[in-house]
């Protein structure tokens, strides 16, 4: 497993949650096929972690990593497509790419490292930030509600959702390989915490629990999703919140975009 991990200077602050969840996934596609996995990162802390994995990687533009992965699967889909995104990457600017692609249900893996703040750009609210976090851009605290991406990608028609947190990398790694080997789109939200601007850890080691049922009904998993809302002191569950088996967006597209391919070129001829 260890060459998994490149041998290049990694510039993660001492502490991150990036560890966690990079050891977690390295753990994860060891277990798959990792010549046949695709990672996609962003832009953010963890857009990094693709100069520290031995896997075929793209770097996408802030915010659009899904639509990339979402063309990588189309175009060999036999691949093992995984976004490593943020956040802010996913919930501000990549957010309709996130709503679309859980509609679809995309066959691919999406992973969000949420530390609730814009780190690499030196404290912004992100649409998981706290009411009344203090930032650069918010000295007087936030005037808003904080999004609760799990009920948001059920409503949606995700067909995998998960909760994980850095601070425990067994239990997240199993829900990386639930999420890599499901058809479909698969949404793993990572409670990741950023030591230098928005220290968590203390708070998610106290009340992060690890649910005992999962696979949940569609009602219970939205009413299990909104225990913790991002902005209350109630405890947090981890865990599959939802499973469902449904045809994939690229199983629905059948061979319609190689017929049309094909086609074009014999036109252009």
């Amino acid at each position: 497993m260890d060459n998994l991990i490149l041998p290049t200077k990694n510039t993660w602050c001492p502490g991150c949650g990036n560890f966690g969840i990079q050891n977690a996934l390295k753990e994860a596609v060891s277990e798959m096929d990792p010549g046949k996995t695709v990672l996609i990162s962003g832009i953010g802390c963890h857009g990094k972690i693709s100069d520290y994995m031995n896997l075929n990687s793209v770097y996408a533009l802030h915010g659009r990593s899904i639509p990339v992965g979402t063309g990588i699967k189309i175009g060999n889909r036999e691949l093992n497509v995984v976004c490593m995104v943020g956040d802010g990457d996913t919930y501000d600017e990549g957010v309709s790419h996130f709503v679309h692609a859980a509609k679809r249900n995309s066959d691919i893996t999406v992973i969000v490292n949420d530390n609730r703040v814009f780190a690499l750009t030196v404290n912004q609210p992100t649409s998981t930030s706290p009411r009344g976090y203090v930032s650069t851009t918010s000295p007087k605290g936030t005037t808003e509600d904080p999004l609760n991406p799990l009920d948001t990608a059920l409503s949606l028609g995700a067909t995998f959702v998960a909760r994980g947190y850095a601070g425990k990398q067994e239990h997240l790694k199993r829900l990386i390989l639930e999420g890599m080997r499901h058809r479909g789109f698969s949404f793993i939200e990572v409670l990741q915490p950023c030591v230098v601007w928005f220290n968590t850890f203390p708070e998610y080691n106290e009340r992060c629990y690890e649910m005992e049922e999962e696979y949940l009904p569609i009602e219970k998993a939205r009413e299990k999703a909104r225990e913790w809302d991002y902005a209350n002191d109630n405890q947090i569950p981890l865990g599959i919140f939802y499973k469902e088996e449904k045809p994939t967006n690229e199983e629905q597209l059948g061979d319609i975009h190689q017929v049309d391919v094909l086609a074009m070129m014999e036109e252009s001829k």
